[in-house]
């Protein structure tokens, strides 16, 4: 069981999921997932947001430990999806004097998912209004779209708290050892990659804060060096690449598409290039995608199926589309032996990205990679590591 230590006033109590397979029934999460909650304990109780039904005996266990025998004065409701919102209903039954903050969307949404009459124990908060606690002041900041339209997250000025919803989130459970960049790299593309202007917004309204802590609905609390994870932020959200190398994004039907992609690999590599590679039949598609906007150029490699393209590169580009896939250098290499179309396909993509650009030549193999091919390949090189 992780142990969070924010201070005296201020508690975790939140909860890790190790049984968990798929967050969002979609991403792979082996090192499993945190669900956060928090309450701080002055002369009002606040309690900040729920859990995932997977952890609510245990979430509601550690609320009530929390808590001693008081009474939450509040709930605030920073985001209402249900990996953090499930257990609203019933702590709102738990405790009928508890009054539900939360924005005007929060409360339009609150009906879709629960059976609750809120009408006379709603609090709607705007922009910067504040809740005092006594000695803790909370101040509401909306973040529509980070990464849904009723996404708000909290300031509290005595301990410089940032509750940041589900931004600064990260896979993994907390009772796990692992670096940050990595998981918090593939969360952020894959759950908010979308809405990068308005993690951009929720940067600049945080860049005017004295922020000594930030409590994220996901992953650890971070305390130290602050400005790395920001700066990281930073990046993600305006879409600049984090750094030089190459994604190499392949997928094959038997084998050819992968040999002529594993040869263009060890190629740039003996260039000196950083090549990241990923078999889109069999490799983790959020970690294909969140590699293709970490790095500032991007391969793909993929055969004709069907008279169209491969469906693993297909759900690839659908991936980097929905993304906001932006400003990189794209090379392409298809496979066909009669009738290539895959390179045609692929490159109408790309060229439906913003800002990028296509290296020059695309190649084309027609079944196993020849000597002219290899001229090609080495040209391609040639053009990705100028």
């Amino acid at each position: 069981m992780s142990n969070v230590t924010i201070s005296d006033a201020v508690r975790y109590i939140g909860c890790d999921d190790h049984q968990i397979d798929l967050f969002e029934s979609q991403y792979p999460v082996p090192n499993g997932v945190s669900y956060n909650s928090y309450v701080i304990l002055d002369e009002k109780i606040a309690v900040l947001d729920t859990a995932d039904r997977r952890v609510s005996e245990e979430w509601m266990a550690k609320l009530e430990a929390a808590l001693e025998g008081r009474t939450p004065d509040y709930l605030i409701i920073s985001h209402m999806e249900p990996d953090h919102a499930y257990n609203i209903q019933r702590l709102a039954e738990r405790y009928p004097d508890m009054q539900l903050v939360g924005n005007a969307k929060t409360f339009t949404m609150l009906p879709l998912y629960f059976d609750l009459d809120v009408s006379r124990r709603k609090v709607v908060v705007k922009e910067g209004d504040t809740l005092s606690l006594g000695s803790h002041t909370l101040t509401f900041c909306m973040a529509p779209m980070v990464h849904w339209p009723e996404v708000m997250v909290e300031y509290e000025s005595s301990e410089k708290l940032l509750f940041s919803a589900d931004a600064f989130g990260k896979f993994g459970a907390l009772d796990v050892d692992e670096p940050w960049d990595d998981e918090a790299r593939r969360y952020y593309i894959n759950i908010v990659g979308k809405y990068g202007t308005s993690a951009q917004a929720l940067l600049k309204k945080a860049a005017g804060l004295d922020i000594a802590a930030i409590c994220p609905l996901h992953g650890p609390v971070l305390k130290e060096d602050l400005g790395h994870y920001v700066s990281l932020y930073q990046t993600w959200s305006s879409y600049a690449p984090e750094a030089q190398g190459v994604t190499l994004a392949y997928c094959s039907i038997h084998g050819n598409t992968a040999a002529a992609a594993l040869e263009l690999k060890a190629m740039l590599e003996a260039k000196g290039a950083t090549v990241a590679a990923f078999d889109l039949s069999r490799d983790s598609m959020s970690e294909a995608v969140a590699s293709a906007f970490r790095y500032d150029r991007l391969v793909l490699a993929a055969p004709t199926y069907d008279a169209s393209l491969f469906p693993a590169m297909e759900d690839f580009l659908y991936h980097l589309k929905g993304k906001n896939f932006q400003k990189r250098t794209v090379a392409i290499l298809e496979n066909g032996s009669w009738a290539p179309m895959a390179g045609k396909l692929m490159r109408a993509y790309v060229e439906g990205f913003k800002g990028c650009t296509l290296a020059e030549p695309m190649v084309t193999v027609r079944g196993k990679l020849n000597a002219k091919n290899r001229g090609e390949l080495a040209a391609l090189v040639d053009a990705l590591t100028a």
